[in-house]
């Protein structure tokens, strides 16, 4: 597909010229050449984004005005997305290489979901509340937008990442400088530009995409309120700790080592087909992939043979502009040999191979690794205890109960997780017991637009999604008046 290039740079409402030179090349990974440039935005240019969100937000119209207008505005936005759904799906996919029908539901349609359910909650959500306090006078608890955002945003899922945080923050009545990532900002400009046709205030939404050094510059920044951040949980740790030096408000989207565990009682002819996409979905780039598959030793070769066979039928790997395609190419060069180091360090540790484990000889263009199953893994080894972020599936054993869950929880990471049985009051019970913040009893749905999602341990810190979604955007306020007046609300 022919793919636009960017010149300019979204700031406060108009494309503007960059104050740099550089610009960014984005690469389509499948076939390694380069499909269009933007401008790399610098400094200077994050400066101008935020004097303009700024003054939008302490001058403009857009934060006095009623939720029910801002969510108005996000459900044009809505709209318009559909409207291009198959553009867009193309586009990210040429950006990053997702499968097509992973980009069309969620790449695109998912995204299309979250504006319309932030579009209907602000008109349902209760911003003020009277209560009656403890000395017997009304109090007034009012909820306002908690002012300018940095929302940085990583490459593996950037529209729905980005809408994530963008819609319940414009919701709030915030404004926002939204940081894509260097390797996918086509979306984020095309994103600005609906925003733009929407009748987005000028200056309510900056778009520049940029490199590490500028994205700290954004955090550090002493005139923006918050910073939302979707990313790997060593950047998470900096941003949180350079917040919390001058007690900058963030939220936290991290990594995460999920685990599915099959109980005895599972059929895994229906099973395994449901689990799968929660573990190679956008080709194993996803922080709640559950890569890690916890299976009983009665039944350990049993689920083993169903994995590989399940894999190698509907998990073809291919031109990710086909339909077809269940696994397309990594992100990059870098990102491939970093699942290929740890697919090494699987086999250094006596983990076997049982499906992949290479480079698929048919492709000599793209970063393709083949959907590779470890069996015979502990779950110390590093394979079972880092985030791959690649099509790589490590399968566990357990003895009882007990084991598997003190499996699933000796990870470091708290995102995400499943157990599989006949027995759905049984998977509630396992469900309490697993420390994520996220968990499936039989499900293929790894979270609900209309509930928090966020993680424990060094998954994050806050949630997103759900009216928790939009109150993590917004600064609480009490309000005392004297005895016998009851404000009008």
């Amino acid at each position: 597909m022919a793919v636009k290039s960017y010149d300019k740079l979204y700031i406060g409402g108009k494309w503007v010229a960059p104050l740099g030179t550089d610009v960014i090349s984005v690469i389509n990974p499948a076939t390694e050449e380069v499909i269009a440039t933007v401008p790399d935005g610098t400094i200077g240019d994050i400066e101008a984004a935020v004097a303009a969100a700024r003054e939008a937000f302490d001058h403009g119209p857009w934060p006095k005005m009623a939720p029910a207008e801002r969510g108005a505005v996000v459900a044009k936005v809505a709209e318009l997305l559909m409207g291009e759904m198959t553009e867009m799906a193309e586009l990210i996919t040429t950006e990053m290489g997702a499968p097509m029908l992973f980009s069309q539901m969620g790449q695109v349609a998912a995204p299309f979901m979250v504006l319309n359910y932030y579009a209907g909650l602000a008109s349902t959500y209760q911003f003020d509340e009277l209560r009656t306090g403890a000395l017997g006078t009304d109090v007034l608890v009012t909820k306002e937008p908690v002012g300018v955002v940095g929302a940085i945003t990583p490459w593996n899922v950037p529209l729905f990442l980005a809408v994530g945080k963008l819609a319940p923050a414009l919701v709030a009545g915030c404004t926002v400088v939204l940081k894509p990532a260097p390797e996918t900002p086509l979306d984020a400009f095309r994103l600005a530009e609906l925003f733009e046709q929407a009748g987005l205030p000028a200056g309510v939404l900056s778009v520049v995409p940029a490199g590490r050094e500028v994205a700290e510059h954004l955090v550090r920044h002493p005139k923006v309120d918050k910073i939302s951040f979707t990313g790997s949980t060593i950047a998470g740790k900096k941003i949180g700790s350079l917040c919390g030096e001058s007690l900058k408000r963030f939220t936290l989207e991290l990594g995460g080592k999920s685990a599915a565990i099959i109980l005895e009682d599972c059929d895994l002819s229906t099973a395994i087909g449901e689990l799968l996409p929660n573990s190679l979905m956008n080709n194993g780039q996803a922080c709640i992939a559950q890569t890690r598959i916890l299976a009983p030793a009665s039944r350990y070769d049993e689920v083993v043979d169903a994995l590989v066979a399940s894999v190698s039928e509907s998990w073809k790997l291919g031109d990710p502009m086909s339909m077809e395609t269940g696994v397309g190419p990594l992100l990059a060069d870098r990102q491939r040999e970093r699942v290929e180091g740890y697919i090494a360090k699987g086999r250094e540790q006596g983990a076997t191979i049982a499906l992949g484990g290479g480079r698929p000889a048919a492709f000599s263009k793209g970063y393709y690794v083949e959907p590779t199953i470890f069996t015979g893994v502990k779950n110390d080894m590093v394979i079972a205890q880092e985030e791959i972020f690649g099509p790589v599936l490590s399968v566990i054993s357990y003895e009882g109960e007990a084991e598997a869950l003190a499996i699933a929880n000796d990870s470091d990471y708290g995102l995400c997780g499943s157990v599989w049985t006949a027995d759905d009051a049984h998977g509630l019970e396992i469900a309490r017991q697993v420390r994520t913040g996220t968990y499936m009893v039989n499900s293929q749905m790894p979270f609900d637009f209309a509930t928090p999602f966020g993680g424990f341990k060094n998954s994050g810190m806050g949630r997103e999604f759900g009216p928790e979604g939009l109150e993590a955007f917004l600064e609480y306020k009490s309000v005392t008046f004297r005895a016998g007046y009851t404000p009008a609300i």
